[in-house]
């Protein structure tokens, strides 16, 4: 009789004590599988009259529950024993295994190298938030509503909070903006940072990467001292003999503007890929703070003047390394890091 069977196969369930994996797995053939013994059971059910049905299929139903949980329970503990570490066989008194430094990332050198080159200077360093609302990031610069940069092309914005635009900045010159409003002059500081641009990646550009941006207001700054302070920068950066050239330029915030060249140091000014045959590779931005700026920051432009620049990190970082795709610096593939151990500082 079926009940007979589901007692009998219920005492034998119960003895079940595997002693290895392989026990567990015919347990598992013997009453589990399509024509295995619970299969079985369910189709001699069929035949148990219509009266007897209902408490049968019960005692059936917690048969079969009794052999999942039985077979579950083998299982998980022989999976726990074979997941569990191995005894370590070996001469514990021999020497440990040495294991491999890191190295500082390309960038993370050279943001270290220009901050210690502006800060022999008396340049100290500021930093500000990544997220900027469009006064600190556009208007303060003198960016007009109509201007490019304030196409959704260039810049991620977030949302709009009390009326004003939230977007990543898309420079690190809202920083001196921060600077110029939470004090008085003079100021001189270079602000190192992450920013971000919508533009599409590829070898020579990318969604985000890293700007160092300087600024100097006192009274009578002229556009020679901000001459001066970049040849001697490049001069410490790219050795001596590096020449360089300015280029009459725009910016909103700048006026006169100009943009900076030195001497291409792959072919030495003679042409190359990398210059374009030119000679010249440009690497910064600067010009003489436009006094509408200072205005909008509460500063005397008629007391006060100065001068800001700004360099792209991974531009100086390709010149200085010979980096032929921006992707690189963001890839985190140790073959590319492992370059730059001798280097750690």
């Amino acid at each position: 009789m079926l009940q007979d069977k589901i007692k009998q196969y219920t005492e034998e369930i119960e003895q079940f004590s595997p002693a290895s994996a392989a026990d567990v797995e015919n347990f598992r053939l013997k009453f589990l599988v399509s024509k295995g013994i619970i299969k079985s059971l369910f189709e001699e059910f069929k035949t148990v009259p219509n009266e007897e049905k209902k408490g049968m299929g019960k005692a059936l139903n917690e048969f079969k529950q009794l052999a999942e949980s039985k077979f579950e329970n083998a299982q998980l503990e022989f999976t726990q024993a074979s997941d569990a570490p191995k005894r370590q066989e070996g001469d514990l008194t021999l020497p440990g295994e040495g294991f491999q430094l890191g190295s500082r990332h390309p960038l993370s050198l050279v943001r270290k190298e220009i901050v210690e080159i502006f800060k022999k200077l008396g340049f100290i360093v500021s930093e500000g938030p990544e997220i900027e609302d469009d006064w600190h990031n556009f208007s303060a610069l003198n960016f007009p509503p109509e201007h490019p940069a304030r196409d959704m092309q260039d810049t991620f914005f977030i949302k709009k909070q009390d009326g004003n635009d939230i977007a990543l900045r898309t420079h690190t010159s809202s920083v001196q903006v921060r600077m110029m409003e939470a004090g008085r002059p003079p100021f001189r500081a270079i602000m190192p940072g992450r920013v971000y641009r919508n533009e599409a990646i590829s070898a020579r550009a990318h969604c985000f990467f890293h700007q160092v941006e300087g600024l100097y207001v006192d009274e009578n700054v002229s556009f020679a001292d901000l001459k001066q302070t970049l040849f001697h920068f490049v001069q410490e950066l790219y050795g001596e003999g590096t020449r360089v050239r300015f280029r009459p330029s725009y910016f909103p915030f700048t006026e006169p503007s100009a943009e900076m060249d030195i001497s291409c140091t792959i072919c030495k000014g003679n042409g190359c890929n990398l210059c374009k045959g030119s000679g010249w590779v440009e690497i910064l931005g600067c010009g003489m703070v436009d006094p509408n700026v200072l205005e909008n920051c509460n500063i005397d432009s008629k007391k006060y003047s100065g001068f800001a620049f700004g360099m792209g990190i991974e531009r100086i970082t390709n010149l200085k390394y010979e980096i032929k795709d921006l992707r690189l610096f963001s890839e985190n593939d140790s073959r590319f890091l492992s370059q730059f151990e001798t280097e750690m500082i």
